[in-house]
C-alpha cells in the first residue's frame, strides 16, 4: 500500500487483525507502507467505546469493585447478589462511594484493548478498534466534507458582481466562463449550481433555457430477485461456454413492453430458425417470467424442453434475475443454462431485437396490450414466422423450424402456418 493514499477497508482490516497480535504501530506501518504516525491517527480517531463487562459479570468500572461487599442499594432485600455484580443497577448511580476506574493501559500505545490478555475477564469500560466501524466513520466525513459550498463570504460576493450582471443581460454561463476564465476560475458545472442554490443575486429565471429544460427525473433502479445473478453468466462466460459445447441451441429472450405498469410480452427467439414466439403476461415481474417457462416445461414435457430450450441469452432486465428458478425444475433438475448480455449492448442479441421490428409492424410502440390475449398473440407470431426472410434462402422461420425439429411442436406452441398472401403485418390483423 502506497503512502499518500487514504487507507482502505483492506487496510483497516489488517490493522485490526495486527493489534489482536500485539503488533507495534511501527511493525503494523511495515506492512501496510505508511507512516507509524498515520497508524497512531487512524487507531485513535476511530475508537469505538464498549461497556459490555465480560462473561457472566456485569460492567463496573467502580474503583473498589473486587473487594467491595455493598449489598441492598436497591432496596431490595432479597437480593442475594453483592452490588457490584448486579446487572439491573451500575455502581455509579447508586452507589456514594463509587470512583471511577480507568485502565493505565490505554493511556500508552495501542490505545485499545484488541490485544489484551484480560480482556475477557474484564469488567471496565473497554475500548476497540474495529475496521468495519472505522471505514464507516471515515466514509461518512469524506461525504460530510464534500458537502455544502466550498466558498467564502468574500469570494462569492465577487463573483457575484462579475456573473450577475452579465446573466441578466442574457448572457449564458458558458458565454460568461470562456471570455473570464481567469478571473472566475471555476467549473461551469458548479457556477450552475451556485446560481440555483441562489448563492448570486442571478436566478435560474434569468437563464431562460434552463428554465425550460427543468431538471431531469432519475430512472428508479429495478428490483433484482438475486443480485449476484450474472456472477458466472456474462457474455464472456456465454461465448467460453460456446466454444466449449459447440452446437447447441441458443434462445434470445427479451420484454417487450405497451404501455408503463400494463401487460408487457416475453419473446423468446431461436437465432438458427429465427422463429420466435411471445408469451402476454400481466406484469413484467420474475415470477412471471418463471411461470411462463415452467408452463412451457409441462406442456412440451421435459425431453421435448430440454432439446429446444438448451441455451437462454437474456438482457440485465429485473424480469431475469431469478436465474435459478428458471434454469432448474421443481424438483431441482437443471432445464436450461442462462447468460446475460453486457449492460447496454442489445447488438449481442440483435436478432431478437431485429424481430421485435416485425411486431411493431402490428403493435406500434406505445400501444396499450391490456386488451389483447394469448390467443391474440399466437395469431400475430403466426403471421410474422410465416414472412419469408431473404437470409433463409426465401424460407420461413415455420418451415425451417419445421424442417430442423419437427412440426408437431410447432402446433404444440399453437404456431400456424399462414399462406403467403395471407400473411398480414399490419394493425388491422388484431381488430
Amino acid at each position: 500500500m502506497s503512502k499518500n493514499r487514504h487507507l482502505t477497508l483492506e487496510g483497516r482490516i489488517t490493522i485490526e487483525q495486527k493489534l489482536k497480535e500485539q503488533e507495534t504501530f511501527k511493525e503494523i506501518a511495515r506492512d501496510l507502507g505508511k507512516d507509524p504516525t498515520t497508524i497512531a491517527k487512524e487507531v485513535r480517531n476511530h475508537i469505538r467505546f464498549q461497556r459490555t463487562g465480560c462473561y457472566g459479570r456485569p460492567f463496573n468500572d467502580c474503583l473498589h469493585r473486587k473487594d467491595c461487599g455493598i449489598r441492598y442499594l436497591c432496596g431490595s432485600g432479597r437480593c442475594k447478589r453483592l452490588c457490584a455484580g448486579c446487572f439491573s443497577y451500575p455502581c455509579s448511580t447508586l452507589c456514594s462511594s463509587y470512583h471511577q476506574a480507568i485502565c493505565q493501559m490505554l493511556s500508552k500505545p495501542p490505545y485499545v484493548c484488541n490485544g489484551c490478555p484480560e480482556k475477557r475477564t474484564c469488567t471496565l469500560e473497554k475500548r476497540i478498534y474495529s475496521a468495519a466501524h472505522a471505514q464507516k466513520e471515515y466514509e461518512a466525513i469524506r461525504s460530510e466534507s464534500r458537502q455544502g459550498i466550498q466558498l467564502t463570504e468574500e469570494e462569492a460576493l465577487r463573483l457575484d458582481s462579475l456573473i450577475s450582471p452579465l446573466i441578466k443581460q442574457g448572457q449564458s454561463l458558458h458565454h460568461i466562463c470562456i471570455s473570464h476564465a481567469d478571473e472566475i476560475m471555476l467549473n461551469e458545472r458548479t457556477l450552475y449550481n451556485y446560481v440555483d442554490r441562489a448563492l448570486f443575486s442571478a436566478r435560474n429565471i434569468d437563464m431562460p433555457r434552463v428554465v425550460r429544460m427543468g431538471r431531469r427525473k432519475r430512472k428508479r433502479d429495478s428490483f433484482k430477485v438475486d443480485k449476484k445473478c450474472r456472477i458466472g453468466r456474462t457474455y464472456q462466460d456465454f461465448l467460453k461456454f460456446m466454444t466449449e459445447h459447440p452446437g447447441l441451441i441458443v434462445v434470445e429472450m427479451d420484454s417487450l413492453e405497451g404501455r408503463k405498469g400494463g401487460k408487457v410480452l416475453l419473446t423468446l427467439h431461436f437465432t438458427i430458425p429465427q422463429l420466435m414466439l411471445a408469451f402476454i403476461r400481466d406484469t413484467n415481474t420474475s415470477q412471471t417470467v418463471i411461470d411462463t417457462f415452467n408452463w412451457l416445461y409441462i406442456k412440451l414435457q421435459p425431453d421435448v424442453f430440454k432439446r429446444l430450450f438448451q441455451v437462454l441469452l437474456g438482457d440485465n432486465g429485473s424480469e431475469f434475475s431469478n436465474p435459478s428458478a428458471i434454469e432448474m425444475d421443481q424438483s431441482g433438475n437443471q432445464r436450461t443454462r442462462i447468460f446475460y448480455c453486457d449492460p447496454q449492448a442489445p447488438y449481442q442479441k440483435g436478432a431478437a431485437e431485429n424481430n421485435h421490428a416485425l411486431i411493431r409492424r402490428i403493435i406500434p410502440k406505445g400501444t396499450s396490450l391490456d386488451d389483447f390475449t394469448q390467443e391474440h398473440i399466437n395469431l400475430m407470431m403466426s403471421h410474422i414466422n410465416s414472412y419469408s426472410r431473404p437470409n433463409l434462402g426465401d424460407k420461413t422461420p415455420y418451415e425451417v423450424f419445421a424442417s430442423l425439429y419437427g412440426e408437431e411442436i410447432l402446433k404444440m406452441m399453437d404456431v400456424e402456418l399462414i399462406p403467403p398472401d395471407k400473411v398480414t403485418l399490419r394493425p388491422s390483423l388484431l381488430k
